[in-house]
This record gives C-alpha cells, structure tokens and sequence, in this order.
C-alpha cells in the first residue's frame, strides 16, 4: 500500500481566524500538516508554538516564498487588505492558495486573482465555513426534499449585541480596511443566499453606523432579488438588543425558523477540535428549527426537525483532495466574486438610496 505524505501547509497570520479557525482545523484534517505559521508578533509566534508544538514560525510571508518547494499549500489569514497582495505572491510562487473571505475588496480583485491562479494551473479557494454551519446543512436538506415547497422569502440574520467598540482594523472607516460588517458578516450571508437560490439581479440596501465613535457600518440590511423570483432579506448588525431567528425561511406549503447560532465557533474558541469518531457540530434539541404552516414556533408550532451536525473540517478535506487532484475546490474565487458583486451593489445601493440591477 502507497503512503501518501500529508500536504504541507504554510500559514499567515495568527490572529482569530489564523489562531481559532485555520490552524485547528488544518491540523485535525487527514492529510494535511501544519508546517508553518507567519506573524512577526512575537506574542502570537509564542502562542502558535504552544498550540502546535513542533511547527515552523516565520517573520514574514516572504520567508515561505524563499522556500516554495518545501510547501504543498499557503492559507492567507491576515487582514482584508492584505489579502490580495499575499495571495498574488502565493500564486507567484507556486503555492496553492486558501484565502480568508473576503477574498478581495472588489468583484474585479477576485476575478484577477482567479484568472492568475488559472493561468498557473494553481488551486485558489476560498474560506466561506459558513457553508458548513449545521442549519445550513439542515435548509439545504430540506430544500432538496422539497420540505418547504417554492421558497418564497429567505430571511438571514447575522446578529450581535456589541454596544461597545473593540477597536482594529475590522471597525475601521478607512476604505482600505475594507472594515465593516457589510465585508465581515455580509461575506457569509450573502454567500449562503447565492448558493442557496442562484444569482442576484437586484439589490437594496440599508447601512448605519449606530454606535458612538464608530466609524465603519454596524447595522446592516440587505434585500437580494434572485433571478429566479426568490428575494433574500439579510441583517448583519452588532447592535442588535434582541436577537431575532437566524433563517425564517418561507415557502408555498411550509415554513422553517431556526433559532441559534452554529456550536462550532464556540468550541473551537475554547480549544475543542474535532477528532475522528467524536460527535463535533452537534446541538441539543432545544435548539433544533421547527418547520410548519399557520403557527408559531415560539409557541411549539410546527414540528422540531433535527439540526445536521455542522461540519467545517469537510471545507479542509476538500481542499486537500483539491489540491492533490482527487476532488473539487469547495468554493471558488469566482464564486466569491459574484458575492462581492452583491456587497458593491448593496454599498452603492445605502451610499446612494438606490436599488442596483446586476
């Protein structure tokens, strides 16, 4: 029997997505090693070292470049303006690259970006692990089996009750931040809209800056027409009191309203990783969605539907079939720009208090 030798994997950054989302998971995929980690903060390098004993640590993303041919894979977790450049240096040097969304700050960046990565035969996916949350999972099963009959409105809600301000570059008003909820959180409720109903033809949008000193949006809503006839109402906001579900989904014959936000951000904050043969993305029952018609779930409408288990290390075990040409790239730098397309239409569409035709 051939052994094959897991892919190696280089990557920047080691804030929250580089520290709590991609290492963990990269290091619990079969397949898959992490080789080395970029930052030149000397904290965060101490804290990598920790976490993943034995691993590499470098200053700075030129240091993996230097060093191409020891590394199968690049993961670029860094700040959103950074993500374009690092990428294209990846790329350039011959390393398949995993990029945090947002991939780029315009619909135009990404399709460059997708075009070199073409050009060099190199994989170019991009991190949307909301496409693995578990009542995610759980509507794409019951569209399938028709639960719901023709979906008429999709409602996603992306809430957070944060009235004080944490600073970074994520609530920056700077453009080349490219700050804001509309980037940060709209990434994934946009995402999950188009690839749930298709593509987008029109889009309204509402942005605020509610908080005092803020600078960047907070409280966002975005309205997608979808070309076949679905409309997708979707709030992101950080100054939400009281949160509201997080799909309603309602169709010709039935309804779903689920409640909760996936476990595994949670889990993997606090140091959980996902173990082969150990239940991972599971939620107890009282969290579950109830599908129904003429009652409300508050008050024990409409039948309980078991939530599938959420699964973000499948994105990761994709990747690497991807990468060794056994599989498909989960989600595709065209993909993320058709959503970017969305997120410019809706900045117009607040900037201007107009509705945009894609």
């Amino acid at each position: 029997m051939t052994v094959t030798a897991p892919l190696r994997v280089g990557l920047v950054g080691y804030g929250l997505a580089g520290s709590v989302f991609h290492a963990p998971l990269i290091a619990a995929t079969e397949g898959l090693v992490l080789d080395t980690v970029t930052t030149g903060n000397p904290e965060r390098q101490a804290q990598a070292r920790a976490a993943h004993p034995g691993v590499r640590v470098a200053d700075s993303p030129e240091e993996l470049w230097a060093r191409a041919d020891e590394l199968d894979l690049v993961v670029v977790a860094t700040p959103n303006k950074t993500h374009v450049p690092i990428a294209t240096a990846a790329l350039t040097a011959g390393l398949p690259v995993v990029v945090d969304k947002p991939v780029a700050g315009t619909a135009a960046e990404a399709r460059e970006l997708a075009a070199l990565a073409e050009e060099r035969g190199l994989l170019l996916s991009v991190f949307q692990n909301r496409r693995w949350d578990n009542d995610f999972l759980t509507l794409r099963r019951l569209l399938a089996e028709g639960a719901l009959g023709d979906v008429q409105r999709f409602e996603s809600r992306f809430e957070r009750w944060r009235p004080q301000l944490k600073g970074g570059w994520r609530e920056s008003g700077a453009p080349e931040e490219i700050g804001g909820l509309l980037f940060d959180l709209g990434s994934h409720v946009v995402d999950q809209a188009l690839v749930l109903f298709g593509p987008a033809v029109r889009v309204y949008a509402e942005s605020d800056v509610r908080r005092p000193a803020a600078e960047a949006d907070d409280d966002t809503f975005i309205a997608i027409t979808h070309a076949n006839g679905v409309r997708s109402h979707l709030y992101v906001s950080a100054t939400t009191a009281q949160l509201g579900p997080r799909f309603r989904v309602l169709g010709s014959s039935a309804g779903f309203v689920k409640y909760g936000l996936d476990p595994q951000e949670a889990d993997l904050r606090q140091g959980l990783l996902p173990e082969p043969g150990t239940p991972w993305g599971v939620e107890p029952e009282s969290l579950w969605g109830r599908l129904g018609a003429g009652e409300s779930p508050l008050t024990g409408g409409g039948v309980p539907v078991e939530s599938a288990p959420g699964d973000y290390p499948a994105y990761y075990a994709a990747v690497a079939a991807a990468v060794r040409g056994t599989g498909t790239n989960p989600v595709t730098a065209l993909e993320a720009a058709a959503a970017l397309d969305v997120l410019e239409a809706a900045r117009r569409s607040a900037h201007e208090g107009i509705t945009v035709a894609l």
